[in-house]
Formats: structure tokens, sequence, C-alpha cells
């Protein structure tokens, strides 16, 4: 039988769940999205816990959307199908941040693309001295998705966000730390603790201000996020069906410098 590819572990007041692909370097497929979709509802109905801390297993958080099991594949189907299942991911960050409890999410080695999308999502973010993190998309021909672009806005502001997407590069820690995307960097061997702290400091607070707070500060922060960005799933759509597109991927496979055209 087939590990569990997300699994939840809680200890008193404080729940870790934790990506468990270490020998996909915890790339992010279809699976893996439904089951921290589940696990995220699953909150709503728990109150001993009162902090919720998000890591991975291996040495990378996540390097991204599985290209073997892409996350809003679902084979061959209907256009209309196909819109549905590019839904996904924005399911999946809206029940993240509709989580009460303050989540913290330790960041190590690589996070990229929905790696970063899912830190992202989190209240607070941890990283390791060693981390590097970026949205790679653009490098596949294809749009940030995920309804993620504002959560980096919000992050970082508009400036270095378009850094960030528009360029696809990975980003050290300590330049993350000092654009706000992360919370505290501490060396990899010391992140475990430094993320338990964050956590047993939250769940020591009286939680329904704290959770009120949480939801209130989501709410102004993030007003008119999902308006806005309803349509990156179609605009995900019209990107995947590119020239460009399969160029990426095919060179990805292969090894090789892409060439696009503009198709």
């Amino acid at each position: 039988m087939a590990d569990p590819v997300i699994l939840v572990k809680r200890d008193g007041t404080i729940a870790t769940v934790t990506l468990n692909r270490a020998e996909r370097r915890n790339a992010i497929n279809a699976e893996m999205m439904r089951e921290l979709i589940r696990v995220g509802e699953g909150f709503a109905a728990d109150e001993q816990t009162r902090a919720v801390i998000f890591r991975a297993e291996g040495g990378d958080f996540s390097v991204g959307a599985d290209l073997a099991q892409p996350p809003s594949s679902i084979g061959p189907a209907s256009l209309l199908m196909r819109r549905r299942a590019a839904e996904l991911g924005a399911t999946l960050m809206r029940v993240m941040q509709d989580i009460h409890q303050p989540t913290i999410c330790a960041v190590k080695g690589v996070a990229t693309g929905a790696g970063a999308c899912i830190a992202s999502a989190c209240d607070f973010r941890i990283g390791a001295d060693t981390t590097r993190l970026g949205y790679g998309e653009v490098k596949l021909g294809i749009n940030l998705m995920w309804n993620a672009a504002p959560i980096c806005v919000h992050l970082v502001g508009p400036a270095r966000a378009k850094r960030m997407i528009m360029t696809g590069r990975l980003f050290d820690a300590t330049t993350l730390e000092r654009w706000g995307y992360l919370d505290e960097v501490a060396p990899l061997a010391e992140l475990d603790t430094r993320v338990l702290a964050w956590a047993k400091e939250y769940a020591a607070l009286p939680p329904m201000a704290v959770q009120m707070i949480k939801r209130g500060i989501n709410q102004v922060a993030g007003a008119l996020d999902r308006a806005v960005m309803h349509m990156d799933g179609d605009q995900w759509l019209l990107a995947s069906m590119s020239e460009d597109y399969r160029e990426a991927v095919s060179a990805f496979f292969g090894k090789r410098p892409p060439s696009f055209t503009g198709n």
C-alpha cells in the first residue's frame, strides 16, 4: 500500500501537516491537493487545535506541480471539465487561507510554483537559511494561477511581485526576509525548533480573539482578490494550449533550453 501523500500529526494544541512525497521532491499532484483541501476543511470542526504547522519531508518543501501528473490535467476531456479542473488550486488556496487557526509554514530547500503558493497561503513563513523560493510558471509559458498573485503582491509589493512572477527566478532566504515574504530565517538545523516556538506562542493566546483577528485582517487585505483573479484559470487554459507551453514542457523533459515564439 502506498504511503499517504499528506501526513497529519497532533500534539496537544498544535497540529502538523506534512507533504510526504520526498521521492518526488514533494511535487504537487491532484491527489495531494485534494487531501490538503480535506485536511484544511477539517480544522473547522477541530476545537482543540490552536496552531497549525505546514512542513515537508525530504530536502525540499516542494518543487512545484508534478509535470508527470499535472494537478490541473484530467486527460482527454471537454473544455468545460478542463476549466473545472483548473479551479482546484484556487479552492486549495481559499481553504488554506480560511483555516481558523494561525498557520506557520516551515520552508526549506526549494519551494517553487505550487510549493510557493502553498507557503504564501499560510499566515507566517519561516525559512531555512538555504531556502530558495520563486514562481516558475512563466518558464513553462503559463501564468501564475491558483489566485496566488494577489497574495504575493500583499507580501512583497507590486514591483517585487513582478520580479518574482515574471522572471520565474528562485530568490534566496535573505532577500525574501528583507522583502517581507519570509518572517524569519533560521539555520536549517534549527528550522523545526523555531517553527514550533512560533506555533506554541500563538497556541497559548486566547483562541477566539486570535482567530477573529486573523480572519478580519485577511478580509481587509484580500477584499478584492477573488473578484479580480476569477479569470486566472481561464488564462491558464489559453496558455496551456499554446505552442510555447508545449515547447517548454518538451524542453524540461529533454533537459534543454526552450525556444519561445509567442504562439
